[in-house]
């Protein structure tokens, strides 16, 4: 980690070169005063999925908060022998003074909308976008991810196990906070309940078995300093021929006597749903009708649903790399474009164009707007308006595909909920960020709102995010402008 001289942790340089080789120019050229607008979006969900999971906003406000550039920091710059004097002197002196509108952490998203959108100054909106970037690219991916594990576990809970293999430790910790939010019911890394209350669940590792004599000296140590929460790794040696024995003899000759019950075994390799079937008859044949199952090992949302679809008798899961590094799809993939600027108070629209039609990003100042149907308050459709422009949902509103405009859909019986909220404004932090609980609730809450076939694994139903009239003819006009033939 890298820190000042009085021990603090330092992320302000926590950029890309061009950021600050950009905003030098910008305040040679006099543009450090203009009003830019950036907007930070992705263009698919992770694994084919219908939806994504956005997180990470509490720790984009704290890097907000703390953004200063110290004497080290200057020094370092000026090293560079290619930075004006009078703009590093503007960054010792620096603090973020723009606004930043988002939507809140756990919403279920989708692409092209965006999660966040900038208003600031042009320096201050650029030497921000690495920060943002990563910060919203790693939580949601690794909240999405454990989102789809968590429903493919169908009510069975999921323990994030991914620590020792995540990409480094801010991995690991925040890896667990996102984990949390997408439905884990905790998470093997100490730090991240210290730090952020996601509870940390843990029993012992094969070490443990191997530092005894015999395996029933191992479970009966456990269980003799462990009586209230003894689960036994049972897989050390041989599953059915001596973990499961050992595990219930220990229980009967050790915790039974103390008034205790063995709380489950956890199964770490071999075919897990054969040997989740065999060891359920064992315990239950041995009166341990409530000692639950634990399944690790390589474990991921597809061979989760296998596992339940072969009947195996398994009550929760411990995921690991597959989760914490969303191994099977490991970008997430937001980017952060220049969407307008403002000139004598009037906002310009700006827009990038690409030879890839998804690469073409949608200009101006927006709002994003999610339209919910009044019965079962079910997401509908997104749609993204200009931000002086009001969904009326009093009245029936038409959407309509961006591409094929033909494709419409009149929407009635519907209210309509602005997505992003203010989080500075003026500098300021203006939003006070639910507790990490709160965050979680919201979000199991928000995605069983999603309709089913938004939700499925294989081929979710595409949902419609759309632009208004207004908005979409904005697009058009300036794709004609800048289209030369």
């Amino acid at each position: 980690m890298y820190y000042n001289n009085f021990g603090e942790r330092r992320l302000s340089m926590l950029m890309d070169y061009y950021e600050l080789t950009m905003a030098n120019g910008y305040y040679v050229s006099g543009m450090k005063d203009d009003i830019v607008y950036f907007d930070l979006f992705f263009r698919k969900n992770p694994d084919g999925g219908g939806f994504s999971i956005v997180a990470g906003l509490e720790q984009v406000i704290q890097y907000i908060k703390e953004l200063k550039f110290g004497e080290e920091d200057i020094d370092y710059l000026r090293s560079k022998k290619i930075f004006n004097e009078e703009f590093l002197q503007y960054l010792k002196n620096f603090k973020f003074s723009g606004d930043i509108y988002a939507i809140p952490e756990g919403t279920p998203v989708f692409p092209n909308e965006p999660l966040l959108t900038v208003r600031a100054k042009t320096i201050d909106a650029q030497i921000i976008e690495t920060m943002l970037l990563l910060t919203i690219n790693h939580q949601s991916l690794i909240a999405t991810k454990a989102n789809r594990i968590v429903r493919a576990a169908k009510g069975k809970p999921i323990m994030e196990f991914g620590a020792r293999r995540s990409q480094g430790y801010d991995g690991a910790i925040y890896g667990a906070r996102a984990a949390y939010i997408g439905g884990v019911v905790g998470t093997a890394t100490t730090l991240a309940d210290e730090a952020f209350g996601v509870p940390a669940l843990g029993t012992m590792a094969h070490s443990w078995v191997q530092m005894f004599e015999s395996e029933y000296e191992a479970f009966k140590v456990y269980a003799e300093n462990y009586p209230d929460s003894c689960t036994l790794l049972i897989d050390t040696y041989n599953v059915i021929k001596s973990g499961i024995p050992n595990a219930i003899k220990v229980s009967r000759e050790v915790l039974e006597p103390m008034g205790k019950r063995l709380k489950g075994v956890r199964i770490d390799s071999g075919d897990i749903a054969y040997l989740s079937k065999k060891c359920r008859r064992m315990l239950n044949d041995a009166g341990l009708h409530d000692c639950a199952i634990i399944a690790s090992s390589g474990l991921d949302e597809f061979i989760i649903s296998d596992l339940l679809d072969q009947g195996a008798k398994v009550d929760s899961f411990g995921v690991g790399e597959r989760l914490i590094t969303a191994k099977s799809d490991p970008v997430f993939g937001c980017v952060y474009k220049l969407v307008a600027v403002e000139k004598d108070g009037k906002i310009i629209p700006k827009i990038k164009i690409s030879e890839n039609e998804d690469k073409i990003i949608t200009p101006g100042y927006k709002k994003v707007w999610r339209l919910y149907d009044k019965k079962g308050h079910h997401p509908i459709a997104d749609v993204l308006t200009l931000h002086d422009e009001v969904i009326d949902d009093s009245k029936p509103y038409t959407i309509f595909d961006e591409i094929h405009t033909w494709k419409r859909k009149k929407v009635t019986r519907f209210y309509a909920k602005n997505l992003q909220i203010p989080v500075f404004l003026n500098g300021e932090c203006v939003y006070e960020s639910p507790s990490l609980e709160e965050i979680r609730e919201y979000c199991k809450e928000q995605v069983g709102n999603l309709w089913g076939e938004v939700k499925r694994f294989n081929n979710p139903h595409k949902y419609y995010v759309d632009l208004s009239e207004d908005l979409w003819e904005c697009k058009q006009e300036l794709i004609s402008q800048f289209s030369y033939k």
